[in-house]
C-alpha cells in the first residue's frame, strides 16, 4: 500500500495541515475511464441500464470523500477537440484509442450523479481539464489551502508544491500513491518544475507529442539535472557529448514546441469562487434518490455511514438516509 504523503508546512512561515482548508481537485474522465475499465460492463440495473462506469465514479467519490475529508471539491472535465493545443497542433492527442460508445452513453448519468452530491464542475472548450486543476489549485494555495489532485496525467506534476499533492487512484482509491515534489524527484529525478521541459525532451505518446528521438527518461533527467531548464540545455549545446547534441540540434524545434504544449496555463476566467465549492450543508435526499434509481444500494449504506461520521456531521443535513429494499445483485465489493 502505498504510504499516505503528508503536508508540511514550516514553523511560524504557514498553517499547520490540520489548520488549512482542504480543496480536492479532480479529473472527471480520468476517473470516468478508470471507473469504466475497472468495472465490468456487465453491471446493469434490472431494467438494463450498463451502470459500471457511473458504480466505480460513486464509489470512488465516496472513497476520496472518506480519505481526504475536504472543505470543497470540483471536477473539472475536458470539453472538446479544440482548445488552444488542438488549434497549434492538429495532431494533437491522435493515436489514443477509441473509447467504447457504452462509455458515452453514462458520462450523462455521471453528470447527474456529481450534481446530486451538490458539486461543482468545470469544463470550456478551449481550455483542457489539466488547464483548470492548474488554476484552482494555484488560487487554493494562493487563499492558503492546500489541494489534492485526482489525476493520472503526468502533466499535473508540475503543479506539485509543499501544500499541492497528486494523488493517482489504485484499486478504487484504497491505495491512492501520492506525490508530492519530493516523491516526484526521487521517482522521476526532476523536479516539479521541470516537467515541461522533461516533456520537451522525452515527449508524451499519450499526447502525440515525440520529443526528441532518441533521448529517453534517464538520459532527459540527467540533462535538466545539470543545466535546470530546456533552455539551458540547448544554451550549453557545446558542452554536451556529440551523440546526444546532435540528437538535440536535429529536434529543437519539437523539443520547444513539447515543451510549450505540456506547459498548463492558469490565466483563464474562472467560472467559481473558492466559496461557491465550498460544502455548506449539503443535502442527502438527492444522493440517496439517484442511488435508489441506479439500484446502488451497497453505496447507500456507506453514503449513510459518511454523513453520520464526524467529517460527514458537519457538512451534510442529518436527515436520515432511509435504508432502501434494492436487490444488490452483481453489485461490487472490490470497489
Amino acid at each position: 500500500m502505498a504510504t499516505r504523503l503528508r503536508f508540511k508546512a514550516s514553523p511560524g512561515k504557514s498553517p499547520s495541515l490540520f489548520s488549512m482548508k482542504h480543496l480536492v481537485l479532480i479529473d472527471g474522465h480520468h476517473l470516468m475511464y478508470r471507473a469504466y475499465y475497472a468495472i465490468p460492463r456487465t453491471l446493469q440495473t434490472s431494467k438494463g441500464e450498463q451502470t459500471n462506469a457511473i458504480y466505480g465514479v460513486a464509489s470512488m467519490i465516496l472513497a476520496i470523500l472518506k480519505a481526504e475529508e475536504p472543505d470543497g471539491l470540483l471536477f473539472c472535465f475536458d470539453a472538446g477537440e479544440e482548445t488552444f493545443r488542438h488549434q497549434e497542433n492538429a495532431t494533437y492527442k491522435d493515436g489514443r484509442a477509441e473509447t467504447p460508445d457504452d462509455f458515452y452513453v453514462q458520462i450523462p448519468r455521471i453528470i447527474q450523479m456529481i450534481q446530486a452530491f451538490g458539486f461543482e464542475s468545470v469544463s470550456d472548450l478551449k481550455y483542457e481539464a489539466d488547464d483548470f486543476l492548474c488554476a484552482y489549485a494555484v488560487m487554493a494555495e494562493k487563499a492558503g489551502w492546500r489541494v489534492t489532485i485526482v489525476t493520472g496525467d503526468r502533466d499535473a506534476f508540475q503543479l506539485a508544491t509543499k501544500n499541492i499533492r497528486i494523488a493517482i487512484p489504485h484499486k478504487g482509491y484504497q491505495q491512492a500513491e501520492y506525490l508530492g515534489p519530493a516523491e516526484i524527484e526521487a521517482k522521476y529525478g526532476i523536479r516539479p518544475d521541470q516537467v515541461p521541459s522533461y516533456k520537451g525532451l522525452v515527449g508524451d505518446t499519450s499526447d502525440n507529442l515525440p520529443g526528441v528521438l532518441g533521448i529517453g527518461p534517464k538520459g532527459a533527467a540527467a540533462l535538466l539535472q545539470q543545466y535546470e531548464t530546456l533552455k539551458g540545455i540547448y544554451d550549453h549545446l557545446e558542452e554536451i557529448k556529440p551523440t546526444i547534441r546532435a540528437k538535440l540540434e536535429k529536434d529543437r524545434e519539437q523539443a520547444f514546441f513539447c515543451e510549450h504544449m505540456a506547459t498548463l496555463v492558469s490565466d483563464m476566467p474562472l467560472p467559481h469562487s473558492l466559496e461557491q465549492i465550498t460544502f455548506h450543508n449539503l443535502p442527502t435526499d438527492p444522493v440517496v434518490t439517484f442511488f435508489r434509481d441506479v439500484e446502488f444500494a451497497a453505496l447507500i449504506k456507506r453514503f449513510d455511514a459518511l454523513v453520520k461520521s464526524p467529517y460527514g456531521s458537519g457538512r451534510w443535513q442529518q436527515t436520515p438516509v432511509v435504508d432502501v429494499a434494492v436487490k444488490e445483485k452483481s453489485q461490487m465489493s472490490l470497489f
